[in-house]
């Protein structure tokens, strides 16, 4: 299973309701879209997820943005995900993006909006935000390989799934 988070906006911790790290500990791989805004937190992910994947994102700091890319694909269930946090992006660039990255499936960051989009056949996952949710239900993403093809799901922070997407 891949858990796909972003927009923590922690300083000293992870923000993490206790299903939600045992997700995180037990995951084959963790993206995460960006604004951990500390490098304490950016760290204490990179401990607890067995994979992590991670890009920068406008609220971190140097130390984050030093560390991390603002744009990084990742291979999973026969699909190509491209991983951006979004601020720099509006729809047309993003769409740009994910062509020359030859992305079928975009991780978005930023909004801290939960939500799917289909731009032509690029699919946009946003996980939303586990911990800052700005008016927002609070969520993360999961991707899993099935019989029919991968497939997303929208969650609670702890775990109840609230939209599925094809993948």
């Amino acid at each position: 299973m891949l858990v796909a988070l972003a927009d923590t906006h922690g300083r000293t911790d992870l923000r993490l309701t206790d299903h939600l790290r045992e997700v995180v500990a037990a995951a084959d791989c963790v993206l995460h879209a960006g604004d951990f805004t500390s490098a304490a937190v950016l760290d204490s992910f990179a401990d607890l997820a067995d994979q992590f994947v991670a890009v920068h994102g406008n609220s971190d700091d140097a130390a984050v943005q030093a560390r991390l890319p603002a744009v990084e694909t990742v291979e999973a269930f026969e699909r190509r995900l491209l991983l951006v946090h979004g601020h720099e992006h509006d729809r047309t660039a993003l769409s740009l993006l994910a062509r020359q990255e030859r992305a079928d499936v975009v991780v978005l960051g930023h909004t801290h909006a939960p939500g799917t989009e289909e731009l032509g056949e690029l699919t946009v996952v946003t996980p939303g935000s586990h911990a800052d949710p700005r008016r927002s239900r609070p969520a993360y993403a999961t991707f899993e390989g099935g019989a029919d093809g991968p497939r997303g799901r929208l969650r609670t922070p702890d775990g109840e799934p609230f939209v599925a997407v094809q993948l």
